[in-house]
């Protein structure tokens, strides 16, 4: 659970996507290549980390993770300019596949069968706390010191500590999980209909918590006319709502209708997607930012689970395919960073906000007719 706590760094790629653009006058194409350089990673690393787990085990590749995330860390305080964020966001990509391929299927080994939803939605939960309070520390150190790279430095003490935390400790990991696979052979696993499903539902979930994260202040800026240091603060209610729908999410899931829980999360999306579209008001799009935070929150750990629980025997590669749909958190943030320079306006980022949403109803369409 701590390591997923270091996890959630990357959510921060919003909140300093939206500085790093104020600071170098840059436009939503260019400010939004950013996250894109965080998430491409998951498309071509994912794969290979799955591979690399069978032979170093699930423990050691988190450890090799965190290290990675160290350096990422680390770069903003040597030098601030767009290339070394361009680095820094490339090394937060590289250790945060490492973590979330290996990390996820960790679980695995502690937690069987029905109850493994809930746990990793608990993992998600403690991951959104990092995402929850990023956006706000980034807010207090750039008005209490003007400077909001202090982040970086607080996130990197957290992260040496994880660390060392992991190191010291040990798990128990299912060898029989660790059979040779070679690349092409994961790949050709998305030949299953219902893995590639998932595999684009883990995109559309991926696209819609990177869009909205990047595209809430923005929104509010545009319409409202607000600072940035205060239209921050809407990354921080998105993440408020998603660790609160984490939180209650990992109790409800234990209990309840997993299929059932993700539909109901789908609708509450539609939802905000009506109120990002029309809401002119600060409290209606601060609403629909919720609503969205809400129903995003449990997305992942059901398709997740859902995919480990096909295949058991291919934890491991399958946990790389999923993970490998985070590609979404690049090709949602170019398309809504271009639309919305060719209409001048936010209201591109949420149309293409709206088509992850269209594809996630259809997917809990599929969900309840495998339950008929």
């Amino acid at each position: 659970m701590f390591a997923f706590f270091a996890m959630g760094f990357v959510d921060m790629v919003g909140t300093a996507t939206n500085y790093v653009k104020a600071d170098f006058s840059l436009s939503d194409t260019m400010a939004n290549f950013l996250p894109s350089m965080v998430f491409l990673w998951f498309f071509f690393l994912s794969v290979p980390t799955s591979l690399l787990m069978n032979k170093i085990g699930r423990r050691k590749t988190v450890l090799v993770s965190l290290l990675v995330t160290v350096l990422a860390l680390i770069v903003p305080l040597l030098g601030y300019n767009y290339p070394m964020m361009l680095v820094s966001f490339c090394l937060l990509g590289i250790g945060n596949t490492l973590m979330q391929v290996s990390l996820n299927p960790l679980i695995s080994c502690i937690v069987k069968g029905d109850k493994l939803a809930s746990s990793l939605t608990f993992g998600q939960f403690v991951k959104a706390i990092a995402s929850f309070i990023a956006p706000i520390l980034a807010s207090w150190a750039a008005v209490k010191f003007g400077n909001w790279r202090i982040l970086y430095l607080i996130f990197l003490v957290i992260a040496v500590i994880a660390t060392a935390y992991l190191w010291l400790t040990k798990v128990e990991e299912d060898k029989s999980a660790a059979e040779t696979s070679g690349f092409f052979d994961v790949i050709k696993l998305l030949g299953v209909p219902s893995v590639l499903m998932l595999f684009c539902g883990i995109i559309a979930h991926v696209g819609i918590d990177v869009g909205v994260n990047t595209a809430a202040p923005k929104i509010l800026m545009e319409r409202l006319g607000l600072p940035l240091s205060e239209a921050a603060i809407a990354t921080s209610v998105y993440f408020l709502f998603r660790t609160l729908g984490c939180f209650s999410g990992s109790f409800i899931l234990a209990k309840w209708d997993v299929k059932k829980f993700f539909a109901i999360s789908v609708a509450m999306m539609v939802l905000s997607m009506i109120g990002l579209f029309v809401c002119q008001s600060k409290i209606g799009i601060y609403i629909a930012i919720a609503l969205v935070g809400y129903g995003n929150s449990n997305i992942f750990p059901t398709v997740f689970s859902q995919a480990l629980l096909s295949r058991p025997d291919k934890a491991n590669e399958m946990s790389g395919l999923m993970i490998m749909g985070l590609i979404g958190g690049t090709i949602f943030p170019l398309l809504m960073g271009v639309l919305s320079d060719l209409l001048g306006s936010q209201i591109g980022s949420v149309i293409v906000i709206s088509v992850g949403v269209a594809y996630l109803i259809f997917l809990a369409a599929k969900f309840l007719k495998s339950q008929k």
